[in-house]
């Protein structure tokens, strides 16, 4: 039987090639340019590998789709902290890939080992939200909220957030963002990591003594034990009230390949913007409206933070907004205005060997054999309706962070994925078999009453302004 191996894609992928290089294991197709995500070493018979975003890797070799596997120890430990008992068991410090994951605020904010904030509790941002409530707990906070992100957490002190967790390799980088660091939760580097069942019943030896001996010594391997956090017993002091401009609409614009459409959007409305896109990376642009402030920060997250008061106004997809309210189905957000761009199919996909071509069939395929479902997505929230309304029982949602084509057939057996010509998944050999709804970039806004006559004509003010800047350019 095959041993399966999950390599990482991104920051660790050329030291790891590098390792599997000086093992003559013939894995050239391991590149930053390759396209393949399914690799078969052609010196090695015993192995099967595909490549994945780094942060899938500890889930698809803890739920046993991989018996091996090489990540960072941050990921690592963010899903076992969750999960203490899963079959995960590191091997190896690889010696490279080297951070930490910090803790930090805003300077001035923690004085005399107290937290100050403006509101009830204390927000807690980043892509680490199993970390981010480990920490909560462990330095005692009375009143806290962990607001899982997609990335961006620099952004978000300290109107929207008190403290985020971020990935640095010192405190100096930290302190370089204009932040102050509060301490380190756990020091990481790349680590090979074993399902705990496939050690036991395979025999691993050969692959695992080929690794190893092509890594350079290093230091013991970082376990759980050694996590950190210098900010001692933090207490929490909160100050009600706010120190904005009741009457400010909070804005939130697309980073990432959005921001384009979105400037010229903004343009055909006269609304100028300053230094957005930003080449300095700045996410505060200037906009020339009376009473708005602008932050840009990642599409995914929007829906959540408008929930949640954070913004007022955001622009994101609809996908993202139809997965949002499908996990909260009261949420006080709704779609105001449809931009008409960025238009992408949310679709339902089987690998073309799965003999099905309908949903229906794929029901009917489950239920005969007796079969459990294994679904693959971004859109977590989206999967799980999905599979309810189509008595997908039993069914177990796979989460991703991209690359999704890439799980089909092993490691999934439907992806809930968006596609605008189709192309990526014909080239994956994948097919379509349901559209579940069509998506296009929008603005969304906070319906919650509670707001001043002042701050909801600006609201309905912009809203206008971009609906005829569209029904112009129509």
């Amino acid at each position: 039987m095959a041993i399966r191996l999950a390599l990482p894609k991104g920051r660790l992928m050329a030291p790891v090639a590098s390792i599997l290089q000086k093992a003559e294991w013939g894995m050239e197709d391991y590149n930053e340019k390759s396209r393949q995500y399914r690799l078969k070493p052609s010196n090695r018979d015993d192995i099967v590998a595909k490549m994945f975003q780094e942060k899938d890797i500890p889930i698809q070799v803890a739920i046993g789709n991989y018996d091996i596997g090489i990540c960072g120890f941050d990921w690592l430990t963010e899903y076992t902290v969750k999960y203490p008992s899963c079959a995960l068991e590191i091997l190896s410090d690889l010696g490279f890939g080297e951070g930490a994951i910090y803790a930090a605020a805003m300077p001035g904010t923690i004085k005399g080992e107290v937290i100050t904030t403006q509101h009830d509790a204390v927000r807690i941002a980043g892509e680490y939200p199993n970390l981010a409530e480990s920490l909560a707990f462990k330095i005692r906070l009375r009143h806290f909220a962990v607001y899982p992100l997609w990335g961006s957490a620099d952004a978000y002190p300290p109107e929207n957030a008190d403290i985020i967790l971020i990935s640095r390799q010192s405190e100096e980088e930290v302190s370089t963002l204009g932040f102050e660091s509060l301490g380190k939760i756990v020091d990481f580097r790349a680590c090979l990591v074993v399902n705990t069942d496939s050690l036991r019943c395979k025999d691993m030896s050969g692959v695992l003594a080929s690794i190893k001996a092509n890594i350079a010594p290093s230091s013991a391997v970082p376990n759980n034990a050694e996590k950190r956090v210098t900010i001692g017993a933090m207490r929490q002091n909160v100050r009600h009230g706010s120190s904005s401009e009741p009457d400010m609409v909070r804005l939130a614009l697309p980073d990432g390949h959005q921001q384009s459409h979105v400037r010229k959007i903004l343009d055909a409305a006269g609304i100028n913007i300053d230094d957005y896109p930003s080449a300095s990376g700045n996410r505060r642009p200037k906009i020339a409206l009376d009473g708005f402030f602008v932050k840009v920060i990642r599409p995914q997250d929007m829906p959540m933070q408008v929930a949640s008061g954070d913004y007022d106004l955001a622009i994101t997809g609809f996908d993202w907004l139809t997965d949002h309210l499908y996990q909260f189905p009261g949420s006080p957000v709704k779609r105001m205005l449809d931009l008409k761009y960025g238009w992408v199919r949310i679709v339902a996909v089987v690998a073309n060997e799965t003999p099905v071509s309908t949903t229906a069939e794929l029901q009917q395929m489950l239920k005969t054999n007796k079969i459990s479902c294994r679904i693959a997505a971004e859109y977590t929230n989206i999967a799980d309706y999905y599979a309810r309304a189509n008595h997908f029982s039993p069914y177990r949602i796979v989460p991703t962070w991209g690359a999704t084509e890439a799980f089909l057939p092993e490691d999934a057996d439907l992806l809930i994925e968006n596609t605008e010509t189709g192309s990526t998944l014909v080239k994956n050999n994948l097919k379509i078999i349901d559209t579940l709804f069509e998506s296009t970039a929008c603005v969304i806004g906070n319906t919650h009453s509670n707001r001043s006559s002042l701050k909801s004509s600006r609201m309905a003010n912009f809203v206008e302004m971009l609906r005829k800047a569209l029904e112009k350019a129509s």
